[in-house]
């Protein structure tokens, strides 16, 4: 990410109502679709280190398409520095075996959402610094692992964002009269 791209995330990062933690993310077409979808839905994204991939790398570009310059992307070098950045915020750790459904929680602006690494999930530690009761889990069918990492980001901060109206959305066009 060059300076100017970087100054640019920094004001987009004040400005947005979630905030969606990836740490430690090792598989890049799930951070590009993550980056499309936080360019869309007004989230910003932060990368926790170590990272599976380079920020260069070319399936991370094909799956962000041309919406690297539209979301808010902020590298941390640790969670702890990111935990910082994100000061008051509210975090829920998404997790397989969360406390609560995630659409059962009522979200606000400002929230923060932390899903861990594709392979592995979010280590204990992790678990305990953030609050097991801070936990939400996404249901699935009994005996699978895990639901995609990219499509836990889109379930978790489609639900976010429609609990608080769909804030900063762009109105339906109208279809056009044949």
């Amino acid at each position: 990410m060059d300076a100017a791209h970087a100054e640019y995330s920094d004001r987009l990062l004040a400005t947005r109502m979630f905030h969606v933690v990836l740490f430690e993310p090792e598989i890049p077409p799930n951070t590009g679709n993550a980056i499309r979808l936080c360019a869309n839905t007004g989230a910003a994204l932060h990368l926790v280190r170590p990272l599976g991939f380079r920020l260069d790398d070319k399936s991370l570009q094909r799956s962000g398409l041309d919406y690297h310059d539209l979301a808010s992307v902020k590298v941390h070098a640790n969670l702890g520095d990111c935990l910082l950045e994100l000061g008051q915020a509210r975090l829920f750790a998404v997790e397989t075996g969360g406390r609560r459904c995630y659409s059962d929680v009522e979200y606000r602006a400002g929230d923060a959402f932390l899903f861990g690494p594709e392979t592995r999930g979010l280590p204990d530690a992790v678990l305990t610094r953030v609050g097991r009761d801070q936990s939400v889990y996404i249901p699935m069918r009994g005996n699978n692992r895990s639901v995609n990492l990219s499509n836990s980001v889109a379930l978790i901060a489609y639900e976010a964002w429609r609990q608080i109206g769909f804030v900063g959305a762009a109105m339906a066009i109208e279809p056009k009269q044949s």
